[in-house]
């Protein structure tokens, strides 16, 4: 049986045509890193696109499961 946790990251622009900030992807791999030494596994993840231009902020909802 899994445990799972679920976490929102707010990036700081909305990301299109794979312009995604260099900074976003950092701070991505850097929740990423530390929840799987706390023994998360990571399982998947969901953009969510936020209003219609490419300046407002956006988010990524990532999804992580460890062992009971």
């Amino acid at each position: 049986m899994f445990e799972y946790k679920s976490e929102i990251l707010i990036t700081t622009i909305k990301w299109v045509n794979d312009s995604a900030n260099e900074a976003d992807v950092a701070r991505l791999d850097e929740l990423i890193n530390k929840r799987t030494q706390e023994g998360w596994e990571f399982v998947t993840y969901s953009y969510m696109a936020n209003g219609l231009t490419a300046h407002i902020r956006s988010a990524i909802l990532i999804t992580f499961r460890k062992e009971k």
